[in-house]
């Protein structure tokens, strides 16, 4: 055979079944966090391969794309899940705790833990059931070898980014009032208006502001401006919210303007915002982090895979 058509080694291809699969790991990551301290993930994955008597050879399988361990991406996964659940929490960045919750778990002795046990709690059906992860995440067995490889790569990706968004949302809510008028100034410059936050946008803030958080430039030139108010709420925002939000404009002599929320609005309140002269747009939670990770705001690019096809016009020799 032509050495240039040889199969590439594929190490990281090679997956030893003695590898525990991610809902088998959960129960013992979550007894690794049983005395309720702070943990850094990582630092669990030795202890946990031990439990599982991996060899150092098991241990250094990789993913695919040769960027992580495979058993170091099942543990984080479980992780996920248990964090989605609320019986673990992230009190920083790389640091997985025992909540309060899990301890009532723990309490009760279970002898595995896994997706179906963990579909007790809301927050973790809310999860695998928000749009768009849910046709991935509900998927039997027999559905998924039904699917295309196209189909399940672009499932598991509206997976992930379903995952990132709600982690950005909670991210959000933990910020402060002040964070989160900034956020919104950095995502509207993100999306074009004005240039840059340096000359395009500013936050109002504070009191006195006509409850009016923020102002950019709607183009570079300056030649109109959009009025900013951000409402980090938990409850739906309302049509007399709204309707506030109008008056402030007026008091600024302006026809413009943009109301974020990490909740929802009413239908009165978007009802509301179509019906008037002035051109006010609204945008929710699920919007807001959607618009966050298109235009890479608090968000950064793990890994990238690139899918090819075979290019039939090269091989056309007409």
């Amino acid at each position: 055979m032509d050495s240039r058509f040889a199969p590439a080694p594929r190490r990281a291809t090679i997956w030893l079944v003695a590898i525990p699969d991610y809902q088998s790991i959960m129960l013992p990551l979550l007894t690794q966090t049983s005395d309720s301290a702070s943990h850094r993930t990582r630092d669990l994955i030795p202890s946990l391969a031990n439990h599982f008597s991996l060899t150092q050879t098991e241990q250094e399988q990789l993913l695919p794309s040769g960027a992580q361990g495979l058993f170091d991406n099942r543990v984080n996964w479980a992780a996920t899940y248990l964090k989605k659940a609320g019986l673990l929490e992230s009190p920083s960045r790389g640091h997985i705790r025992m909540t309060q919750q899990g301890m009532a778990v723990m309490a009760a002795h279970p002898t595995r833990i896994d997706n179906a046990f963990l579909s007790q709690f809301p927050s973790f059906l809310e999860f695998r059931m928000s749009a768009p992860a849910a046709a991935t995440l509900k998927a039997t067995a027999a559905e998924s070898e039904s699917r295309t490889p196209e189909e399940t790569l672009e499932g598991t990706w509206s997976a992930l980014r379903n995952s990132l968004g709600q982690d950005l949302l909670a991210k959000i809510k933990a910020g402060t009032p002040q964070f989160f008028e900034r956020l919104v100034v950095d995502l509207l410059v993100g999306m074009g208006y004005g240039g840059s936050v340096s000359d395009a946008g500013a936050t109002l803030g504070g009191t006195g502001d006509g409850g009016l958080d923020g102002v950019i430039k709607e183009d570079k030139l300056g030649l109109d401006v959009v009025y900013i108010q951000a409402k980090r709420w938990e409850g739906s925002v309302g049509r007399p919210t709204v309707q506030a939000f109008a008056g402030s404009l007026d008091g600024a002599r302006a026809r413009k303007g943009v109301m974020i929320t990490t909740s929802t609005f009413s239908s009165d309140a978007q009802a509301y915002a179509r019906q008037i002269e002035k051109r006010i747009v609204l945008i929710d939670g699920a919007t807001l982090v959607n618009l966050m990770m298109d235009h890479r705001v608090g968000v950064a690019t793990a890994r990238t895979y690139e899918v090819q096809k075979l290019d039939l016009d090269y091989f056309d020799e007409d």
